[in-house]
């Protein structure tokens, strides 16, 4: 464990003028209140941030070679929406170093209501920002020449997953000195300060800057931010995850941190009017944002890159320490399933069957995969950019009922054939149980084992399904409703990431479709797709010995001269002989 700390304050006192900030974010709302990607209010919006930055003293023919600016174009497609232009508009003040601060923002709205906290309140900050580190139109006096190079960053398409900030983080050239990152989003709503530190990765912003940036929330505005519990955070390294805009600088190891006023989701579109901006709030934080900047270029070091941990009050715990203690947590599992495997070596029962067994469902399920990817490259899921999916748009909600239906009805064909294999011919031994539970765990203890070598911290899902359903076999006497308990039982590992988007993310019901959204734009990874489904594969042999109605892979004597899709070929080509030959006897008779 380890305590960090912040870096010392600034020498000056801040200058930030809170009621500008609110004046500008009331006028972007007034004239763009839909600043949508890709319509005219977006573009609208992003001349206005560049005329005030103009005339804020952004303008190489008033400072010269001392500034720079720059506008980045690009194209995304967002779910529900098809494919869009975006543009992030960057704003340099030349320090003595090339080592570069990120001040960002995203002046874009989700369409649905006019986006005054989310994200005007943002962008009227970091103008504000920006303006006292350069000399406005008609001022002879020049602004202290920072230590490191200053970057105001307007970005696009914050609303729907970052895209703005993500095509920045994988494009040179500024993305190659950056040293610190601060993003402000929601900054002005009458909630309390709070950070947000989760990445695309299995990482989070290095200690010092987020220290730094808590310390001078607390000086500023008497009240430590809140931070995710030590349970998200650890769940955010499971499974990485975040709607605000650090999250995929942090994934590309750039150190990054958001203030924010709302919670781990973006505060709702509906109500966010101009009107319900709080000056107090937003006075406070832009105070603190300004004050972290400073601390970061006179700090004679600054903490590089991006590392894994989890906060436990004002200490950290290292992720190395979080992955070991995991892994060790997975040992006694690991024991239990190779010494069940060799007691069933000792007595001679054969598991080769129940592996088959096992084989079976994983086909059938794999077949549902397929099919679901399909449908994602056809397009029959809302598709778009790997980034995630804004929770108010229908692509996050709106279950599409026909291509679940299809996916159902496509699926009856390898169910079909898994099933002419696993239907019961007899009672299941107690033999044959125990070695589809064997058949299981060696199932389950590779799937583990290829979580540890993509992210131990996806273990934190696992662990419990591994050692409960341990306990399986010696309930093998029990009654079905017991069975079934202790298996459902250990799906509260999967329920823990379930429910993280439930209710931290406020998705309720949706948080399936939506976890299967993310898989249909590749978010989430392929390899964590089928890892996932080969869970569920041993689930379904789990379940079926816990309900009594197994049955191991039969021996060739017990299995009919045809496998399954022969027997089907042969059941569709005789069946079309018959009807032809129907069709030509009523011929005939009709001739007759």
């Amino acid at each position: 464990m380890q305590r960090p700390t912040a870096l010392p304050p600034p020498q000056t006192q801040p200058q930030f003028d809170g009621v500008s900030a609110q004046e500008l974010a009331r006028e972007l709302v007034g004239l763009y209140p839909d600043r949508t990607p890709g319509t005219s209010g977006a573009i609208g919006a992003a001349r206005w941030v560049a005329g005030k930055m103009a005339l804020y003293g952004f303008d190489p023919k008033v400072n010269g070679a001392r500034v720079e600016t720059f506008v980045d174009t690009f194209r995304a497609t967002i779910p529900g929406r098809g494919k869009v232009t975006l543009r992030n508009a960057g704003f340099v003040v030349r320090g003595r170093s090339e080592d570069t601060i990120v001040v960002m923002a995203h002046r874009d709205d989700s369409g649905l209501g006019p986006g005054a906290n989310d994200n005007a309140s943002g962008t009227g900050a970091l103008i504000e920002l920006a303006r006292s580190y350069v000399s406005p139109r008609g001022s002879t006096t020049q602004p202290p020449q920072p230590s490191h190079t200053l970057l105001f960053l307007s970005t696009d398409g914050g609303a729907f997953g970052g895209l703005g900030a993500d095509y920045f983080a994988r494009h040179p050239p500024y993305q190659l000195h950056i040293v610190a990152a601060l993003n402000l989003d929601s900054i002005a709503g009458r909630g309390p300060p709070r950070l947000e530190i989760a990445g695309d990765q299995a990482r989070s912003p290095a200690p010092t800057l987020v220290e730094t940036t808590a310390a001078r929330i607390v000086e500023q505005s008497g009240s430590s931010p809140g931070r995710t519990s030590a349970l998200g955070q650890l769940i955010d390294l499971g499974f990485p995850f975040s709607l605000y805009e650090q999250a995929p600088l942090v994934g590309r190891g750039i150190p990054a941190v958001t203030i924010t006023t709302a919670g781990d989701r973006p505060p709702a579109s509906f109500g966010d009017t101009r009107e319900r901006l709080h000056l107090r709030r937003l006075t406070e934080i832009g105070r603190a944002a300004q004050t972290v900047v400073e601390s970061l270029d006179e700090g004679l070091e600054l903490t590089r890159g991006t590392r894994s941990y989890v906060y436990l009050g004002p200490r950290i715990v290292r992720g190395w320490a979080i992955e070991f203690a995991l892994v060790a947590m997975l040992l006694p599992f690991v024991v239990a399933a190779v010494d069940l495997f060799a007691r069933c070596r000792r007595r001679r029962i054969p598991v080769v069957p129940a592996l088959r067994a096992y084989r079976s469902r994983l086909g059938a399920w794999l077949w549902v995969g397929a099919i679901f990817l399909f449908f994602a490259l056809v397009r029959v899921w809302p598709g778009g950019a790997a980034r995630p999916v804004n929770p108010e748009t229908g692509a996050a909600g709106n279950w599409p009922a026909f291509g679940l239906l299809a996916v159902a009805v496509l699926a009856v064909p390898g169910w079909l054939v898994s099933r002419s294999r696993l239907v019961p011919r007899r009672p299941a031994t107690a033999e044959e149980e125990l070695a589809g539970h064997a058949a299981a765990m060696l199932a389950l203890l590779v799937v583990a084992l290829l979580v540890v070598a993509t992210n131990p911290f996806a273990l934190v899902f696992l662990l419990p399904a591994l050692h409960i359903w341990l306990w399986l076999p010696h309930a093998r006497d029990r009654a079905v409703p017991v069975r079934l308990g202790l298996l459902a039982l250990g799906l509260c590992g999967p329920f823990i990431l379930v429910g993280s988007f439930m209710f931290r993310f406020g998705l309720g019901f949706d948080a399936p479709w939506y976890l299967a959204e993310l898989v249909a734009i590749d978010y989430v990874s392929i390899v964590t797709f089928l890892l996932a489904l080969g869970c569920v594969a041993a689930l379904t042999q789990l379940t079926a010995i816990a309900a009594g109605c197994y049955a191991a892979y039969p021996s060739a004597a017990e299995r009919p001269p045809r496998g399954p899709v022969r027997n089907t070929v042969r059941s569709i080509v005789l069946a079309v002989r018959a009807r032809r030959r129907t069709a030509a006897d009523d011929r005939r008779a009709a001739e007759l």
